[in-house]
């Protein structure tokens, strides 16, 4: 009886060298982490005065560096029927839009089913009389422009809206924050109205 006695009080106290032994390996790991993380940090770098360096990030879609040839991704052409109600009219419009590199133009790509529905959706409710005039023309590009990068999840401030709200004093805008299109420009190959 007393090998039994024996035996049932050998795993307890086995059991609390083990935890013992288990606790001490997880305060060295944490301490070990803790003591890598502080040497692998980054040191700020200091200029002559001391005074710390700060590293200015370029936006996601810089503007192109000069010399370097901008990237074009053509849109298939576009024939729609035009919001004119007296009489049925088409447009068939080829559109080519400009971009800054190569990666950007990936990306277009990725969203160009998106990008050509939006596309339509400006085109259909745009009548011949709009479309006709330098002007019409020039406000279609805009719109497009800022149509293909809603896909992307950036929204364009819409100069209308701008002006209304400076005409208007009563009604009081919140500023958004300038954002930068990764499209440069919008280029028409082909513009034909019947």
């Amino acid at each position: 009886m007393a090998t039994a006695a024996a035996a049932a009080d050998a795993p307890k106290g086995g059991g609390k060298k083990k935890l013992i032994i288990i606790l001490a390996a997880v305060l060295v790991l944490v301490l070990g982490g803790g003591a890598a993380l502080l040497l692998l940090k980054k040191k700020p770098q200091v200029d002559e005065n001391g005074d710390p360096i700060v590293e200015e990030h370029a936006p996601a879609h810089a503007a192109p560096k000069p010399g370097t040839p901008p990237v074009f991704v053509p849109l298939d052409p576009f024939t729609v029927n035009l919001a004119d109600k007296e009489v049925d009219r088409f447009a068939q419009i080829g559109i080519t839009l400009e971009v800054a590199d190569a990666k950007t133009g990936d990306m277009i790509k990725t969203y160009l089913p998106a990008i050509r529905s939006n596309v339509l959706m400006v085109l259909s409710h745009k009548t011949s009389v709009e479309l006709l005039t330098l002007e019409g023309k020039e406000k279609l590009a805009k719109e497009i422009m800022r149509e293909s990068v809603r896909p992307m999840g950036i929204e364009l401030d819409d100069e209308e809206e701008e002006v209304a709200s400076d005409t208007s004093k009563k009604k009081k805008k919140k500023k958004k924050r300038n954002v930068e299109s990764p499209i440069t420009n919008v280029l028409f190959s082909t513009f034909i109205v019947q």
